[in-house]
């Protein structure tokens, strides 16, 4: 379910690896290799249902648009519970960090789902209601939380993506929300695909959430510096975007106002540790150095005008 950027990546792994993979969407695509389209409303749980039929695993990438996560998930969440309850597919989430609220101490799998934000109390809900029919034994199901994307594919969507990647490769400045000395963890997309595509296969994943193999956490000011760095641009001029400035883009732009929920992500530290997961699984967070070479090269290839 779902061919935005985390959906794209668990495809095509999942074909690389030889799986034969279904991607549905709302509006459908061309056919590539290993990988079929089909254009349905995945809120449509007879037809969501129908073309899970003979699969292994339901791997859940959908996300509607972030100003209507609160309207649109727990209909998403409901229709891919029943489809994996009808069908006998472990449900594979891709989930991420906003349950927890705001928090202090790095974030492990065992804190509470303590969410202070709309956006982060369905996200939350749509966990417990697929691990409450975990335990009851109608489905079998687990959950992948990621932090910030980071990575090849990652455009709009991103805190360093479109906001920030292009402007660094021209040398011009970038704006952050919140301070940009703050630590803060960054997910590999490659890695997050990585991750759903194993635990879908790993009987003693399921039933609880896991937090994807994500290295030690950097600074927004590191990180657009290691990217200029790399882009040959010089260090990086980073500017924080005035809370000011913020509200009033608010008033004119849906993102910017739905951004002030996650605020408290970029105003203090907001660490992830993926330990209980490097101790149980083989996948491993891909080298630093190694992740800002392919993201700085695929922003490289595409098409000037999408920069």
């Amino acid at each position: 379910m779902g061919f935005g950027p985390a959906g794209a990546a668990t495809a095509r792994l999942l074909a690389e690896q030889g799986h034969s993979v279904r991607v549905v969407t709302r509006s459908g695509r061309d056919p590539e290799p290993g990988i079929g389209h089909l254009a349905l409303d995945a809120t449509d749980r007879e037809r969501l249902t129908a073309a899970a039929r003979g699969a292994t695993a339901i791997h859940h990438c959908a996300a509607p648009p972030y100003h209507r996560w609160v309207r649109d998930w727990p209909p998403l969440v409901a229709s891919a519970c029943d489809a994996a309850e009808a069908t006998g597919a472990v449900l594979v989430m891709l989930g991420n960090l906003y349950g927890y609220g705001p928090v202090d101490v790095p974030l492990t799998e065992g804190l509470p789902l303590a969410a202070t934000g709309p956006k982060g109390r369905v996200r939350a809900a749509g966990w417990e209601r697929a691990r409450t029919l975990h335990e009851q034994g109608r489905i079998r199901a687990v959950e992948v939380r990621a932090g910030d994307f980071f990575g090849p594919g990652v455009t709009d969507g991103g805190h360093l993506a479109a906001r920030v990647v292009p402007a660094l490769l021209r040398g011009r400045p970038v704006s952050t929300l919140g301070d940009p000395d703050a630590p803060h963890s960054w997910t590999y997309l490659p890695d997050v695909a990585a991750a759903m595509a194993e635990v879908a296969g790993e009987e003693r994943a399921w039933g609880r959430p896991w937090h994807v193999p994500t290295g030690p956490a950097h600074s927004v000011r590191e990180m657009a510096d290691l990217l200029a760095a790399g882009a040959g641009t010089g260090p990086a001029v980073v500017r924080r975007i005035p809370p000011a400035v913020l509200g009033l883009a608010g008033l004119f732009s849906p993102l910017m106002r739905e951004l002030r929920e996650i605020r408290y992500q970029f105003d203090r530290p907001f660490t992830v540790d993926s330990s209980a997961y490097e101790a149980m699984f083989a996948v491993r967070a891909t080298g630093l150095d190694e992740q800002v070479k392919a993201t700085l090269g695929w922003w490289r290839a595409r098409p000037t005008t999408s920069r």
